[in-house]
């Protein structure tokens, strides 16, 4: 495995594998690496393609008051794991490199990043939308993988992608979960013993508003409230927000007809988690 911490590096290695006549797959990630980043890592392998990984904490897509200065990082530790994955180049820049001056231009995708995760934490999306068009003109990349749990995110960059007519295929793989449900997380290293075996009511509580759904529950509220009432009653995790949305693209639902996305946002202390569940809907129930 390569590794490049300069563009100029990254792109002459790229050069050379399109010159080969390599299709170019990016993995782009914020490090401290768990298996649902390995998942992407498997997944873009299996295309054949030379594949990139990033590792960069990204300071635009954190606020103020958030956790950028804290957020784990073990660069080694992630640099082996990768190795193991059959990586081929892992590009860990730094903050200088990628921001040499303070920035003046930014992508924001408008409707996608004003609700949900949007709407709690400003600005964070216009954050990820510029890094990833950043690493997107730095890579070319013919295929880029995201994980579903961030799944706004992924909505986010394949809208960015369409809009911009960016010749990148963007391909989303499934949650990785631990045994008990929880969604892995990065952040799931900060929380407490109690607070672990109380999350795992996130994931209990998203399974059982499928069910209600599948059962013929039609009402997005019902099903928001169901949610909210069951992780209130079984943890101490403050909800951030308990929402149904369409799932192609985030608009409000209230009769469920379509497809939608079930998403939940709960704090544990200072730990924010996320996590969600697509749902199809049998329209003949």
């Amino acid at each position: 495995m390569k590794r490049a911490t300069h563009i100029s590096e990254l792109r002459e290695i790229i050069a050379l594998e399109k010159k080969r006549g390599r299709v170019i797959a990016l993995v782009p990630t914020m490090g401290y690496l768990h298996r649902g980043h390995l998942s992407l890592v498997e997944r873009a392998k299996k295309t054949g393609a030379f594949v990139v990984l990033s590792i960069f904490v990204n300071p635009l897509q954190f606020g103020p008051n958030e956790d950028y200065a804290s957020y784990p990082r073990d660069l080694e530790r992630d640099a082996n794991l990768v190795e193991v994955a059959g990586v081929d180049v892992l590009f860990h820049p730094s903050s200088e490199e990628m921001y040499p001056r303070p920035m003046v231009t930014y992508v924001e995708v408008g409707q996608l990043d004003s609700v949900l995760c949007g709407a709690k934490r400003p600005g964070h999306f216009r954050g990820v939308a510029t890094i990833v068009s950043k690493l997107f003109h730095i890579v070319q990349p013919d295929l880029a993988f995201f994980g579903q749990k961030d799944y706004q995110q992924y909505l986010v960059i394949r809208r960015m992608v369409s809009d911009l007519n960016l010749p990148i295929e963007i391909c989303s793989v499934s949650i990785a979960r631990e045994e008990d449900g929880l969604a892995l997380s990065s952040r799931n290293v900060f929380l407490t013993l109690e607070q672990r075996l109380e999350a795992k009511i996130l994931s209990q509580s998203l399974n059982e508003a499928e069910a209600c759904l599948q059962a013929g529950e039609r009402s997005a509220r019902k099903i928001e409230n169901q949610l909210r009432e069951k992780i209130s009653r079984h943890c101490q995790g403050i909800i951030d927000y308990v929402e149904v949305r369409d799932a192609g693209d985030l608009s409000e639902v209230t009769t469920i007809e379509r497809p939608v996305l079930i998403a939940l946002a709960v704090k544990f202390g200072s730990t924010r988690l996320i996590d969600n569940k697509v749902v199809e809907v049998d329209r003949h129930v």
